[in-house]
């Protein structure tokens, strides 16, 4: 059965299928998986009625969807498009996280010029769009003189997709760079002008406290939201989402606060978890889980031996406590994933199978929508209800077992009441990079 949405004036849609958790105000029954059938009116690019399913006939001039699934556009909180797509001129020899480290690196010193990250930019922007991505956000690579180059690009991205992808930056780089205080300073004064998030990669150093107290102080000084990546090893000993938590605690921060990965918190003893835990739930942490990057760098083996450990953190006890928890996409096509393509419906179905997000669903869905959305600050984002914008996804799924079990590559994305006509860009455009 194909859809036809009208590309012009209102439209009615009949036998919605929508999930309770991402359509507050809808009164209608829900079923084990939280699914409720309604009928969604359109006018002028806006929601203007959501209603349980009319009974009988259907809805004279309605579209009907016969219980097919949809759901409000993807929020995707934690990505790196900057570095996206070199894996065809620069693998990860082994798989390995420190093969990916050193061919990024090399990578970005020998082609990182401003046309480079741009062309790779707008390729994976056009993918997530026509996935139906409605929020990004992409770390930075900030390493000197790089910053001098990716920032400008972003803010040139950002304008130009203004309007279909809600874009924001967070600078990356490793802990150890806030040693250097007037490049640090000039850093955060940099991502201050161009409306970013403050970001940094954590590890044990020695002196990790004191670099978080002036991580801490600089976001209080110029007002910036934080997102770091931490822990994204199998190490016992790497305890800096504890620290962040403490750091956040003793600065009575009161920006949001992003974390990534920690891998390694799935490793350590109870009482650690529950301690660290307790700490990032008073601190009002939010954690973003990467499950499909985590599943192919962590614990792999060179032995001849199979991995042991999904890699990826734990959100289940994160989210019992209150904590807000997401899931990503994070890397596409380079040194650090070899596959992707910032599609959030594939990071969600890998979620639900490697996390468990299923038997109950509950409100899991909302890691993909409303979460990251309240993290990045964005109002009208990942929910459907009278008023918003209308901008969500019509899948062919009519159950959650149908929605998950296939690409659902014929999906339909609809962005301000329209049918989007996008399509997804081929290899080939990027091919004069590789060489």
């Amino acid at each position: 059965m194909s859809i036809s949405i009208p590309t012009s004036g209102s439209f009615k849609l009949a036998n919605v299928r929508l999930h309770a958790s991402l359509t507050p105000g809808l009164s209608a029954p829900a079923d084990a998986d939280g699914f409720a059938l309604a009928d969604l009116d359109v006018t002028d690019g806006r929601i203007e009625r959501i209603a349980a399913a009319a009974r009988g006939e259907g809805r004279a001039g309605a579209v009907d969807l016969k219980g097919r699934i949809v759901l409000p556009c993807f929020v995707d909180c934690h990505t790196h498009i900057d570095k996206g797509h070199i894996w065809a001129r620069s693998p990860n020899a082994n798989g390995s996280f420190a093969g990916a480290l050193a061919a990024t690196d090399a990578d970005r010193e020998a082609r990182w010029s401003a046309s480079d990250v741009a062309r790779r930019m707008e390729f994976s922007l056009r993918c997530a769009y026509a996935h139906g991505t409605k929020a990004l956000r992409t770390h930075i690579d900030s390493i000197p003189p790089q910053e001098t180059i990716s920032w400008p690009v972003f803010e040139e991205m950002r304008e130009r997709w203004r309007g279909r992808i809600e874009l924001q930056g967070a600078c990356l780089f490793g802990v150890e760079r806030v040693g250097d205080e007037d490049w640090f300073g000039r850093m955060a004064r940099r991502v201050a002008e161009a409306r970013g998030v403050l970001g940094t990669v954590t590890y044990m150093v020695p002196d990790l406290d004191e670099l978080l107290d002036r991580v801490f102080r600089t976001a209080i000084a110029h007002r910036l939201d934080l997102d770091f990546h931490a822990d994204e090893t199998d190490d016992l000993a790497a305890v800096s989402l504890r620290k962040i938590a403490e750091a956040a605690q003793r600065h009575r921060f009161e920006g949001r606060i992003l974390v990534g990965h920690c891998c390694s918190l799935a490793r350590q003893p109870d009482a650690e978890v529950l301690d660290t835990l307790d700490k990032v739930a008073r601190a009002n942490i939010a954690v973003v889980s990467l499950p499909m990057c985590n599943l192919y760098l962590q614990d792999r083996r060179h032995d001849g031996t199979t991995p042991r450990w999904r890699g990826v953190t734990l959100l289940h006890e994160m989210k019992a406590r209150g904590i807000p928890v997401c899931v990503a996409s994070d890397n596409t096509r380079d040194p650090f994933y070899a596959y992707g393509d910032l599609d959030m419906h594939e990071v969600y179905r890998m979620a639900t199978r490697i996390l468990h997000f299923d038997h109950p669903v509950g409100d899991w869905p909302q890691a993909v929508t409303v979460t990251p959305a309240q993290v990045m600050r964005l109002e009208a984002a990942g929910t459907l209800q009278v008023g918003g914008p209308a901008d969500f996804i019509i899948f062919r799924g009519r159950s959650w077992t149908e929605l998950l079990s296939r690409p659902e590559a014929g999906r339909t994305v609809v962005r301000d009441g329209r049918p989007i006509d996008a399509e997804l860009p081929d290899y080939a455009e990027l091919d004069e990079l590789m060489g």
